[in-house]
């Protein structure tokens, strides 16, 4: 069973602006913390961004601060990544997923991950 759904992937200029989302499934909407991840080619997994649950603080890595935001709507268990002022270097498969482990930045501390979705940037 998928339970998180990731979509907007594509391709685009740098410069440009891109929304992904990510659906997550009923037993995912208690989960603490929803994050997104990147992996790009031949790179190792990386935070992105994550959003807790109950306070909606929010939390970024330095290479898209500025750059990224996120929401979540916890009404619709649904998290948003609006991407602006791309780089090439920010092509990645980009994996939403979700943990009820505090420490965010982990790929190991999350144990629900979505399918990825594909950003590729070109300059």
């Amino acid at each position: 069973q998928v339970e998180l759904v990731e979509s907007g992937g594509r391709s685009v200029q740098a410069g440009g602006s891109l929304r992904l989302s990510c659906a997550g499934s009923e037993r995912t909407r208690s989960l603490y913390v929803m994050a997104w991840f990147r992996q790009g080619p031949g790179k190792e997994r990386e935070f992105v961004a994550a959003v807790f649950r109950k306070t909606l603080t929010k939390y970024y890595a330095d290479s898209v601060a500025g750059r990224f935001t996120l929401d979540r709507d916890n009404a619709k268990n649904t998290v948003y990544l609006q991407m602006n002022s791309l780089k090439s270097e920010d092509t990645a498969v980009y994996y939403c997923a979700a943990t009820d482990n505090s420490d965010y930045s982990r790929p190991g501390a999350y144990d629900v991950w979505g399918q990825g979705t594909q950003v590729t940037v070109s300059s």
